[in-house]
């Protein structure tokens, strides 16, 4: 454990003493709280429009932020940036809506299902960090029963937009599940549980492909691949990603999940991982399909490799979990720290760029569970 103990002590180090206090004093709207899409390379933020996710997933990663040690305004920043999203974004059906300026006024109306999942778990998220839980759990069942009436289909699964009939994809249910997964952790209703065994049963039986055991993108309502490009892709960051929620399952889940969720793992590493980082993309012949490398694929590397060691007691998790961290050294490496490089090329050189907010919730969340798995000595 020393290498990640070792790890940690950076990786926490640049979080607490360069990340937060950035993105708290440049990152957040000192006029209503919310939160600023991008940063340019020099810390200034880019007038943008504001994503619906990236409210709640900056909520989620402030929220972390005293058990890791930083002693800023954490709760503040919390409870405004949930004040604007409830205030901006909410619909009058209890949905919330894609997009806002920066004042607040709409700009998209649509309700996508991944945005609502990150609400979800931006409410358990402010009602864990405010310690309010009767509050946000209110506010998260009226949601959720929203979720239910205007996106849920008849067999169980759920529309990604309220248009999108013939349509179904594995990254907005999987966000769900995660947001599920951190209600049943905190909330007092019975049925986050169920929700996460039914989520948890769709990828067992609808989305993890039986030949392979790979997971894909896209599907049609009757879960055959979406014809063409689409219905071929294979994402490392999401088998990874899949992997580390089905494993936190085994708690709730009575049928077996965690050879599905090693087998994830396994397809993520053997094909996905291709000079120390986890790529972007493969064909579902597990072929290279895009070989750059952005860098939240390397977070869910690392939450997946830490989970499997931990329920496993494996060596090779834990060496993967070691290789994983060691990987954000270089997106980390910046002239102003507190920023990333988001995206490597397969020549190893990166893209010198902004970085993007919704990166934050990923890198966040990864050191969060380094951090739990190999704590302070």
């Amino acid at each position: 454990m020393s290498a990640l103990h070792a790890l940690r002590t950076r990786l926490v180090d640049w979080l607490v003493g360069a990340a937060y206090p950035l993105w708290s004093s440049r990152g957040v709207d000192p006029v209503n709280g919310g939160f600023m899409e991008i940063l340019e390379r020099d810390g200034q933020a880019m007038p943008r429009p504001r994503r619906a996710r990236v409210q709640a997933r900056q909520v989620y990663a402030f929220a972390q932020a005293p058990a890791l040690g930083w002693q800023g305004d954490a709760a503040g920043i919390a409870r405004r940036g949930m004040d604007f999203f409830s205030t901006y974004y909410r619909r009058r059906d209890g949905l919330f809506r894609a997009l806002v300026d920066a004042g607040g006024a709409p700009l998209d109306e649509q309700a996508l299902l991944y945005d609502q999942a990150f609400a979800l778990l931006g409410h358990a998220a402010a009602a864990a960090a405010l310690d309010a839980l009767d509050e946000f759990e209110g506010r998260a069942l009226e949601l959720r029963h929203a979720i239910d009436v205007h996106l849920r289909a008849e067999d169980g699964s759920f529309r990604s937009e309220e248009t999108s009939a013939d349509h179904r994809e594995s990254n907005p249910h999987m966000h769900l599940l995660e947001a599920y997964l951190a209600w049943a952790e905190i909330g007092r209703d019975p049925a986050w549980a169920a929700g996460v065994r039914s989520l948890a049963e769709l990828a067992l039986t609808r989305l993890i492909r039986k030949d392979s055991g790979a997971l894909g993108e896209s599907y049609l309502a009757t879960w055959q691949p979406t014809p063409g490009a689409a219905g071929r892709i294979i994402e490392p960051g999401h088998q990874f990603e899949w992997a580390w929620l089905l494993l936190r399952c085994e708690r709730w889940h009575t049928a077996p999940v965690r050879a599905a969720a090693l087998r994830l793992m396994a397809i993520g590493e053997e094909f996905g991982v291709r000079d120390g980082v986890a790529i972007n993309a493969l064909n579902d012949d597990f072929e290279v399909k895009d070989a750059a490398a952005r860098f939240w694929p390397q977070t869910e590397r690392l939450k997946a490799a830490l989970l499997a060691a931990a329920v496993t007691g494996e060596a090779r998790y834990r060496s993967m979990a070691e290789a994983a961290a060691s990987s954000f050294f270089p997106y980390l490496n910046t002239p102003l720290p507190g920023l990333w490089l988001d995206m490597r090329l397969p020549s190893g050189e990166f893209v010198d760029a902004p970085a993007p907010a919704s990166t934050f919730y990923h890198v966040v969340g990864a050191i969060a569970a380094l951090n739990k798995a190999a704590p302070a000595r």
